[in-house]
């Protein structure tokens, strides 16, 4: 029995998991920076904004959250949690599954968090210059966070229908 055959699907599987941990994490990094790179000139300003600033730059680090529930949904899934010792003996298909399974959540959150953060910059810009109109910025963050969403949806779906 070959390597790929004894590991290769235990690897892929927790390559898989570990990019739907790493990848959000991160763009909502990314997101949160440029968000709060936009709240610091604000805050110079007006340090009594902070609050508001603070819930916009803190919007885009959601999907790292995202991410890690995937990763501990994955590995439990797979059993590594269990202690059966079962989990090494998975398939290179099964591993597949789950790095299949958990790319939507790598790859979604990597890239909404990133766009979140841009949309949460421009939010506080809104609140700089129009204060009473600071929650329609909101709800163009939450439009970017819908997606989010999906990419967690479409990955939980698909660990769960495994096996």
């Amino acid at each position: 029995m070959s390597f790929l055959e004894s590991f290769g699907g235990l690897a892929l599987a927790l390559l898989g998991a570990g990019l739907a941990a790493v990848l959000p994490g991160i763009g909502s990094a990314k997101g949160t920076g440029i968000a709060g790179e936009a709240g610091t000139g604000l805050l110079c300003q007006d340090p009594g904004k902070f609050g508001k600033v603070m819930i916009l730059q803190v919007i885009p680090g959601t999907q790292g959250l995202y991410g890690l529930v995937v990763w501990f949904f994955a590995i439990f899934s797979m059993g590594l949690l269990g202690g059966d010792g079962s989990v090494f003996d998975m398939s290179v298909q099964t591993g597949l599954q789950y790095f299949s399974a958990c790319l939507p959540m790598a790859l979604g959150g990597l890239f909404s968090a990133i766009a979140q953060g841009r949309v949460a910059a421009g939010s506080i810009n809104i609140l700089a210059k129009k204060p009473d109109h600071w929650s329609k910025g909101m709800v163009l963050c939450i439009t970017v966070e819908f997606y989010a969403i999906l990419s967690l949806l479409a990955s939980m779906l698909m660990i769960i229908n495994i096996g």
